[in-house]
């Protein structure tokens, strides 16, 4: 048929959406329907109607690039002016006609793009890339591997893509461990390329069936001066284990991993058992000389740690007045009628607490701190009910009430110090100092108390706290003193409220840690690399010989000020202290200051990111250690090691 001579219809008048692909062209009394992509003639007749145009569509070569969402697009321009001729009286039944029309021409698109993949159209399916997908879903959420064999998982999973392999149990751990292996090469390649140390946690997990693991996690400041941390190892231990054997657990994941000469520090508990594995370890990195200051700075305990102990010792105390508060509260809350006359009373006595009596959690220590703050604030109203109810009889008597003010005051300075350390968002080494300082005055004063019951307990928690302070006292000194707001001033503002008459000869003993801390940094320095290779030449090119002038290179960088020269923690002291303000960012801080001091910016990045506690807030108020999720503890140690590792690795690289 010749189309010289026809005439082409306007095709916005026709309903159907089809026509946005089609010419409809009109000689004499016949109608042809000209596709706009392959110029292919159909009918175009009003009688013929426009299925076999939309099955057109679907087969048309020319289009398979266009798809679904032209009909989408063609769908909200026609619901445009729609709009736009609201005032017009339009068919609805014709509309409705038009949208099953629409949702028929998806559907049949579907099919035929699904029918194209099962033949082997362009499109592509990857079985392993999707299996990689599953495996790093499971490793990510936690979710137990055993799902993949769930039956309703394999049905979800077949009728959203038929043509997935349903894998098993044991493919699944395969893959989580391919996964593993393949992450930890990149952490691998961080590590090795680090510009400072490293320093490392050590915490213990319990798992279900009395086992227990340890995990060891690495913090540092990186190249572009952020704190970072990642789980390196998480071994299955043995609680029978020797220090000993604890200790070469720990050496074997140091070399493991090639960062042994790399390690600054190692935090763990406040435990006596810690003791001996601290020693043994820092005793073999001090005979390779891989620890500054002969690891001086090597051993730290977790300040969290340290606080809950003093906590417990607190509870224990209180324990039956708080058994007492408890079942108090048990008491009113049992029924509306007590609850009413409860408030009845309350507002008799003209109680002006607006919040709610409420029971603890005996797994979270702050919030048996919040109810015996709260029942406090009550406390006339429960001494009128035991007057009036002879039913109720476990109020705490004068002295009890007068004891649990006390130590709810020590309860809340704790509550507040963890709040300060753990929700920062970058808990550097500086912002420890400060708060632990507060807390030790408290203690000295908290052990003056008339009350011997109240002076004992003091005692008990200080005597804790000082044993904790003079191992890690210096170093959180230094971290404070890198602090540009503080420098020097912090020490010494508190160290004669501390220590009195003695105060001036531990400033001096904080001072030459620093010192001495700095000479290290300035003799490993790059800057100091040419000095070194001359004394290499003089002594001879023998590891032997440059070990025995190591102690000439540190004797030329102590008396390098002697003569006239000025060493960057010299001009750093000097300088006025930066404002304090809440914005400040102490690693922002460093970075801009780099250049101005290259050998003390190194020791500040080793410095600030010692880990002084290892808790999180999610997890610092806990009674109770970290437990592994029952759904991986059944499975072998090393699977267990690799998802737990590789979990935290891919949310660090999500989160970066």
């Amino acid at each position: 048929m010749d189309l010289s001579d026809a005439v082409i219809v306007n095709s916005s008048r026709l309903k159907s959406v089809v026509w946005n692909d089609f010419d409809r062209v009109k000689k004499g009394d016949t109608c042809v329907a000209v596709c706009r992509h392959c110029k292919k003639k159909l009918s175009g007749s009003s009688t013929s109607g426009t299925s076999h145009l939309r099955n057109h569509l679907i087969r048309c070569q020319r289009r398979s690039n266009h798809g679904i969402p032209q009909y989408i697009a063609a769908r909200e321009k026609k619901k445009e002016r729609t709009l736009a001729l609201a005032n017009l009286n339009l068919d609805q039944e014709q509309r409705k006609d038009e949208m099953l029309s629409l949702a028929n021409v998806r559907f049949e698109q579907e099919q035929h793009m699904k029918d194209e993949l099962v033949n082997g159209g362009t499109g592509s399916f990857d079985q392993r890339r999707s299996q990689f997908d599953l495996a790093r879903m499971i490793i990510l959420h936690g979710y137990p591997l055993a799902m993949v064999e769930h039956f309703g998982f394999r049905v979800f999973v077949k009728n959203m893509q038929p043509l997935f392999e349903l894998v098993t149990f044991s493919k699944a751990e395969a893959d989580c461990i391919e996964i593993y292996m393949k992450e930890k090469q990149k952490v691998n390649e961080v590590l090795d390329k680090l510009p400072g140390k490293i320093s490392l946690t050590a915490e213990l997990w319990a798992a279900y069936g009395d086992v227990e693991y340890l995990c060891l996690t690495a913090h540092y400041i990186d190249e572009s001066w952020l704190l970072k941390k990642m789980v390196l190892n998480f071994s299955l231990v043995d609680p029978s284990h020797t220090e000993d054997m604890r200790s070469d657990v720990i050496m074997t994941c140091l070399m493991d991993w090639d960062i042994d000469r790399k390690l600054f520090s190692m935090t763990f508990d406040s435990c006596s058992t810690n003791d001996n594995i601290v020693f043994k370890i820092r005793d073999r990195l001090s005979q390779n000389r891989f620890l500054y200051c002969n690891g001086q700075f090597f051993d730290v305990r977790c300040v969290a740690n340290v606080i809950n102990l003093m906590v417990q010792d607190a509870l224990e105390a209180l324990s039956d007045v708080t058994n007492k508060i408890r079942e108090s509260i048990q008491h009113f809350k049992s029924t509306q009628a007590m609850q009413a006359k409860f408030n009845e009373v309350a507002e008799e006595v003209k109680v002006q607490s607006q919040k709610s009596l409420c029971l603890d959690n005996s797994l979270r220590w702050n919030s048996t701190y919040i109810m015996l703050e709260v029942a406090l604030e009550y406390r006339e109203a429960f001494s009128l009910l035991q007057e009036n109810d002879p039913v109720y009889t476990m109020c705490p008597s004068d002295t009890e009430w007068e004891r649990v003010s006390v130590v709810t005051s020590f309860l809340k300075l704790f509550v507040e110090v963890t709040n300060v350390l753990t929700k920062c968002k970058s808990p550097t080494a500086n912002i420890y100092f400060p708060e632990l300082c507060d807390i030790h005055l408290q203690l000295i004063e908290w052990c003056q108390n008339s009350d011997h019951c109240i002076s004992s307990l003091a005692s008990k928690m200080r005597n804790k706290f000082e044993e904790y302070w003079e191992r890690c006292s210096s170093g959180l000194a230094v971290a404070a003193i890198l602090d540009p707001r503080f420098k020097m001033k912090l020490v010494e503002y508190y160290y004669p409220q501390i220590y009195g008459s003695s105060a001036s000869e531990r400033v001096d003993d904080v001072f030459h840690c620093v010192k001495e801390l700095y000479n290290e940094h300035s003799i490993c320095s790059p800057l100091a690399s040419l000095d070194q290779g001359l004394s290499w030449q003089v002594g001879g090119s023998s590891p032997a010989s440059r070990d025995r002038l190591m102690g000439f290179d540190k004797y030329l960088h102590e008396t390098a000020h002697g003569e006239g020269m000025k060493s960057d923690l010299d001009k750093y002291l000097e300088e006025p202290l930066f404002p304090r303000n809440v914005d400040f960012n102490i690693l922002n801080w460093w970075k801009v200051h780099t250049p101005r001091y290259p050998i003390l910016s190194m020791m500040a990045r080793n410095v600030l990111a010692v880990p002084m506690s290892k808790f999180t807030s999610e997890f610092a108020f806990n009674t109770g250690g970290r437990v592994l999720r029952r759904n991986w503890s059944s499975l072998s140690p090393q699977t267990v090691q690799a998802l737990v590792c590789s979990q935290d690795w891919i949310r660090n690289e999500l989160e970066s």
